[in-house]
């Protein structure tokens, strides 16, 4: 059985891990992976699917403008395991992704994916497309949902990133010269 819960920091290496095996060694340099540099997930929305103890799926949703004015998320990477693909684990994260997003309060969602698998979540290329991605991107597959009606009817532009920054970590401080800590004393 598959349960989905909050994404915790200890994570992350496995999240990593499968989406290196889901998107290959590339992923990195997709255009909605450049939306997604530097930043972490909008608070509450990144979420992993768990059978057995072990991580077999994941999904985040990132904060974007999508055009001036238009707060929205992008959805994605989404992620599953192998061994569990094809039993609605997907579909499950998507939806529970979702129904997150609308809980608080978000009006709408983009993403870059399959039209067929996204359309049976209400996304549609219609809503998006006013909207340019900061790269090359297959038109058909850049999608949009809202959440809240009329969240995206007029939205145009760029899609920017506008979620919380990812604090890089602080290097160790190396220790002081010794002549420089002879003069400290």
């Amino acid at each position: 059985m598959v349960t989905i819960r909050a994404e915790r920091a200890a994570d992350r290496a496995a999240i990593e891990r499968l989406l290196d095996v889901a998107f290959g060694v590339d992923r990195h340099e997709k255009t909605a992976q450049r939306l997604r540099d530097g930043r972490l997930p909008a608070d509450g929305l990144a979420f992993v699917a768990c059978s057995a103890g072990e991580l077999v799926g994941a999904v985040s949703l990132w904060e974007v403008t999508a055009g001036p004015g238009h707060p929205a998320l992008l959805l994605g990477p989404v992620a599953v395991a192998g061994h569990v693909r094809g039993q609605g684990t997907g579909r499950k994260l998507v939806r529970h992704g979702l129904n997150q997003a609308a809980a608080r309060g978000h009006g709408a969602v983009i993403l870059v994916g399959d039209a067929p698998y996204y359309g049976g979540f209400g996304f549609t290329r219609s809503l998006t497309r006013g909207l340019v991605l900061p790269g090359p991107v297959e038109s058909d597959r850049f999608l949009g949902l809202e959440l809240q009606p009329g969240a995206l009817s007029d939205a145009e532009g760029l899609v920017t990133a506008s979620g919380r920054m990812a604090v890089p970590p602080i290097p160790a401080l190396a220790a002081p010269p010794q002549r420089v800590a002879s003069l400290l004393r």
